[in-house]
């Protein structure tokens, strides 16, 4: 959700962003604070006008820089499920990493599901004997990465890959193999 979505929604009801904050998490996230239109006493901040002018430079603003993102997604996307089947059908196992709404949405909307992945570890117990939703890809602890040996882990939280590909670098020992789909297929 970009900050011109948000300032333009939050008009639309009333109120007006006067402060916004960049933050590294989930790959980049926006903090916003906002206040109501009519009484608000605060003004609106610097970062505010950067922020919206540097979406409106990248073109997220019109309807042909969206058409652009949505080309991209749609590149990133096939990449993917090319490279996924092309391993599944060479008869590969096909692990994941992490459990959150992040890599979750992104196998979703690519249709994956147990077929090209496997099973998908995460460390959190509460995910651990369930499901992926949307698609049934079954959660498991990270112990089952050293069980089966998969020759590939995809790391779901790509933002996150080094510190995730150093905790599992065991895989390396048996020829695994890591990789990301975002913002393009990395293999290391």
């Amino acid at each position: 959700l970009s900050l011109t979505a948000v300032s333009n929604l939050f008009r639309r009801h009333g109120l007006t962003v006067f402060d916004v904050e960049q933050l590294s998490t989930h790959g980049g996230s926006l903090r916003v604070w906002a206040q109501r239109a009519d009484t608000g006493t605060r003004t609106e901040g610097d970062v505010v006008a950067a922020i919206l002018r540097e979406e409106e430079d990248a073109g997220i603003t019109t309807a042909s820089g969206l058409s652009d993102f949505a080309a991209q997604v749609r590149r990133i996307k096939f990449d993917s499920l090319r490279f996924l089947i092309e391993r599944a059908e060479a008869g590969d196992t096909i692990a994941g990493y992490g459990a959150a709404a992040k890599g979750n949405t992104f196998l979703n909307y690519c249709g994956i599901g147990p077929e090209l992945i496997s099973f998908v570890v995460d460390r959190n117990p509460e995910k651990q004997g369930r499901f992926l939703p949307g698609s049934r890809i079954p959660v498991y602890s990270p112990e089952k990465i050293e069980d089966v040996r998969p020759d590939w882990v995809v790391i779901l939280p790509w933002n996150l890959r080094d510190e995730i590909s150093a905790q599992l670098a065991q895989i390396r020992d048996w020829g695994g193999k890591f990789v990301t789909f975002i913002p393009e297929t990395n293999i290391f």
